[in-house]
């Protein structure tokens, strides 16, 4: 048995009859580094992610790149962190996908739980039929605090085969107010033509931030 192999089996039985109840931060954080750090101590590493990011959330919404740039954290370790709560999200959508998203009122809902304590820019795909209904809820771009890049191309091909008729793009500002910069007019229009030579209306462009939205649409923009 290794240096560190009682410790971890006294966290594994401690998960097992408890779950996460009474687990620091730290802890469950050491926990889940478990499966990708076979044979070191994951209790300080834990710290020191901890204390990088501010906070578990942060923690679980890092790029991967910028993991791997911390001492002690490989790729396999940087993966688990983002998959665990892409998984989570991924079947957090299926469960929570509304029939309807007929008004603007009901799609910044719906998109507000998606961008929900993320620090970093999201760029989200709603594919609807003709009456509104949601057929497909796609994240396209994760990005940084800087920003993120849409594919186009790969946004009219999701379009395409969820044989939508229309689609709402949306993305968030993490560090600003949720209001359209020249960069988010010129990607609409982008976005609108591309949509539109093949058939398909883009029928609006929300921003979210600090748990506020705003509709491009009603803004007057697609006039």
């Amino acid at each position: 048995m290794g240096i560190h192999d009682g410790h971890r089996d006294k966290m594994r039985r401690r998960f097992l009859e408890t779950g996460l109840a009474g687990f620091a931060d730290h802890e469950a954080l050491e926990l889940l580094l478990f499966y990708a750090i076979p044979r070191r101590d994951t209790n300080a590493l834990a710290h020191q992610l901890l204390n990088r990011y501010g906070s578990l959330e942060a923690v679980l919404a890092a790029p991967v790149e910028d993991l791997q740039k911390m001492e002690g954290v490989g790729q396999s370790a940087a993966l688990l962190l983002r998959l665990v709560p892409m998984l989570a999200e991924k079947s957090r959508v299926r469960e929570n996908v509304p029939a309807i998203l007929n008004s603007t009122e009901k799609a910044g809902e719906f998109l507000l739980r998606r961008f929900d304590g993320k620090k970093y820019e999201l760029i989200y795909e709603l594919c609807l039929d003709r009456k509104g209904k949601l057929l497909l809820c796609k994240l396209l771009t994760e990005g940084d605090v800087a920003g993120a890049e849409l594919n186009i191309r790969k946004l009219v091909e999701n379009a395409l085969l969820a044989n939508a008729s229309a689609v709402i793009l949306s993305h968030n500002h993490p560090s600003g107010v949720a209001l359209p910069s020249g960069e988010d007019f010129a990607t609409t229009d982008r976005v609108r033509t591309a949509l539109a030579g093949v058939g398909i209306e883009l029928v609006d462009h929300i921003i979210v931030a600090d748990g506020d939205f705003v509709s491009m649409r009603d803004s007057g923009y697609f006039g």
